[in-house]
């Protein structure tokens, strides 16, 4: 079964909007966890406009399922990560300008920086996934430079899904074809929804995890937490 990890980093920038602790986020990541998530993630920006890094130890402390860090890897990312230990460190390339990530790695051209990340996360017990768009050679690229999973950029699937379905996941089953052929873990993430989902999972081989936050906060709004975090799971055990 698919792994559903709730990003929590819109619950943060609601926080974050008026100061103080409300809604407050470890309270968040132990009710999704009780609710039926399976992994906490959080994706801590420069700026800090919702996770903040003095966030990562309170969430590390209290998160009991999988806690996964995401974010691009300069030197002060990777210090927390290191510090605090994450189950998962997700590597994303994303600006500091960034509104949301729109982009994933090239594992070839980049080969020899993420190789030397993914040793300093080996080295700390931390497993490494790299944020890629839907392209065999990429899936192949971090299999050589040795990441333990990628994870595949769902938001051109997401874009084209309710026009042409099967279009839109082709590249996403072609790289999961390849990704258990080498034997790379394979995770996915962004623009995920109730409409999408299960049709994702049915058409992507071994997907391991999804990350999903936005469309599922924007869910909660309707539905409440506990209620949406269990649609999420049936849609991801309806295979």
């Amino acid at each position: 079964m698919t792994r559903l990890s709730v990003n929590i980093n819109k619950i943060a920038l609601i926080r974050n909007s008026r100061g103080g602790n409300m809604p407050d986020l470890v309270q968040i990541a132990k009710d999704c966890e009780a609710f039926g998530a399976q992994g906490i993630t959080v994706h801590p920006r420069p700026d800090e406009r919702h996770i903040r890094f003095s966030d990562i130890p309170l969430l590390k402390a209290v998160t009991t399922t999988e806690f996964n860090i995401e974010g691009n890897p300069t030197e002060a990312f990777l210090k927390a990560v290191l510090e605090h230990r994450p189950h998962q460190c997700t590597l994303v390339p994303d600006a500091p300008s960034a509104l949301t990530s729109d982009a994933g790695w090239d594992t070839v051209r980049h080969a020899s920086f993420l190789k030397e990340v993914c040793d300093r996360l080996r080295e700390a017990g931390v497993r490494s996934s790299i944020f890629i768009n839907a392209d065999e050679k990429m899936v192949e690229g971090a299999k050589a430079l040795g990441a333990d999973r990628v994870e595949l950029y769902t938001g051109p699937f997401a874009a084209q899904f309710p026009q042409d379905p099967e279009a839109a996941v082709a590249p996403h089953r072609r790289c999961a074809r390849i990704a258990a052929e080498i034997g790379i873990g394979l995770n996915a993430g962004h623009d995920l929804n109730l409409d999408n989902l299960r049709f994702y999972q049915q058409h992507t081989e071994a997907l391991l995890e999804v990350s999903i936050g936005h469309a599922l906060v924007c869910d909660a709004l309707y539905y409440g937490l506990s209620n949406t975090i269990q649609m999420y799971l049936r849609q991801l055990s309806a295979a």
